[in-house]
């Protein structure tokens, strides 16, 4: 017990949507009312009395958090997330269950959590730093670190209500970022600011990880949720439906649940009368099956089939990313078959796709095989494997490595020259006119 960080048993929240038709009480139904709800908490009816529907935001969720984990939390628009961690920040009491917190607790639910309009940078910082839990002293200790971070040095005395909205996230997402708790609970506060003050915000989240501290953090980013998060947890409808490994709970997530991964094999193979399938795998440089692979890694997909009949044969992959988007098709082009027929036999065919040439987010695998004199379509399967680009910002900026997102379905690092062929004139002659 003394590396537990959380501890979660039969979780609870009961919430009522109040009826939009407001009428005026009598002094008959306030007291009727009241006698009505002091019955039902005697009989332990937890949903007491009143007017309107009630719903749980949370129910029957129990888990456990190490000290030092890093837990991502996802689902949809409303499967309970925020209910969660407000629960456990104890910003609200939960209906039923309990969870026991070990280490103090710093949260970042919201950013500009006790900023006020009127006044200045400097003055906010101090205002929410205390507010979020923070002593003055380490407000004080901390100031030219956090306006550092938010990159506000010039603006640090302007009243806030001046500032831009992208201004105003970023110094208060500083301030929060730099508490100290032993347990930082984080709900999509990442998505402040440019692409690039993202970057920094990941990595600071990333940084109290690699610190020890225990981090819960909700986002619908599954990008940030598989770089920055070992283990998560999946949210429908109140309750807890999956845990574990990040890349397994996000690909399940994606794909409705179905469970596509970076390995599939057939228990009976697919296909016709010519070829049947029997696998899919996706591999990273090393030969090892991934389902998380870093941008500046190749990545390798290969499919395994019987061929019954000896033929020429095409086999093919389709990725297509979560979007829905068709990123590229990958035909068998090997010199070595082309115009001849395959023998008999089990087959292996591998494609492998450079490193630095798709961009980050999931990519979903089609795999076909034909044949050719006569064409015909030994099986085609929808997004058979699965697999998950993602920039972990381990690049060396010596070496010219990006580190950063680009726009695009791929992002291919090609080589470029650079040649001087002269010195330019920086001070032309009077009469003479400067070509550039």
């Amino acid at each position: 017990m003394s590396n537990l960080a959380i501890r979660v048993e039969g979780l609870g929240k009961q919430y009522r949507i109040r009826s939009a038709q407001v009428r005026y009480k009598t002094i008959r139904d306030s007291v009727v009312g009241g006698l009505r709800a002091f019955g039902a908490r005697l009989r332990g009816d937890v949903e007491g009395g009143g007017r309107g529907e009630l719903i749980w935001a949370l129910r029957d969720v129990s888990f456990e958090v190490k000290s030092g984990e890093v837990v991502g939390v996802i689902g949809l628009n409303g499967a309970g997330k925020s209910t969660l961690l407000r629960l456990l920040a104890r910003i609200t009491e939960p209906t039923v269950g309990h969870g026991e917190i070990h280490g103090r607790v710093g949260s970042l639910l919201e950013v500009g959590t006790g900023f006020h309009q009127e006044l200045t940078g400097r003055e906010n910082v101090f205002l929410s730093g205390v507010t979020l839990g923070m002593k003055r002293a380490e407000v004080l200790r901390k100031f030219d670190e956090i306006v550092a971070f938010a990159e506000m040095d010039k603006f640090i005395d302007t009243p806030v209500k001046h500032y831009s909205s992208g201004m105003y996230t970023r110094l208060a997402f500083s301030v929060a970022a730099h508490l100290e708790p032993e347990i930082l609970v984080v709900d999509e506060v990442l998505a402040v600011g440019d692409t690039r003050f993202q970057k920094k915000c990941l990595t600071k989240m990333s940084a109290a990880g690699h610190e020890g501290r225990t981090v819960l953090f909700v986002s619908h980013n599954m990008g940030t949720i598989a770089r920055l998060c070992p283990r998560a947890m999946l949210l429908e409808g109140g309750h807890l439906v999956n845990d574990g490994p990040a890349s397994e709970i996000v690909s399940a997530y994606l794909h409705g649940g179905t469970g596509t991964t970076a390995l599939r094999e057939f228990e009976t193979p697919v296909g016709r009368d010519v070829a049947r399938l029997r696998a899919a795998r996706v591999r990273t440089a090393d030969g090892s099956i991934a389902q998380v692979i870093d941008v500046r890694q190749s990545v390798s997909i290969e499919i395994e089939y019987d061929v019954l009949r000896p033929a020429q044969l095409l086999p093919q992959l389709h990725l297509t990313n979560e979007e829905g988007i068709h990123v590229c098709s990958l035909h068998d082009v090997d010199p070595a078959w082309r115009g001849r027929e395959r023998p008999v036999g089990r087959w292996t065919s591998t494609v492998t796709i450079p490193a630095n040439f798709l961009s980050e987010g999931m990519i979903f695998v089609r795999v076909a095989l034909l044949t050719l004199n006569p064409p015909s379509t030994q099986f085609s399967r929808n997004e058979v494997v699965a697999f998950r680009i993602v920039d972990s910002g381990d690049g060396d900026s010596a070496r010219g490595d990006w580190t950063g997102s680009m726009e695009g379905i791929v992002r291919p690092m090609l080589p470029w020259t650079n040649e001087m062929s002269a010195a330019a004139e920086s001070d032309p002659k009077p009469g003479r006119v400067a070509r550039g």
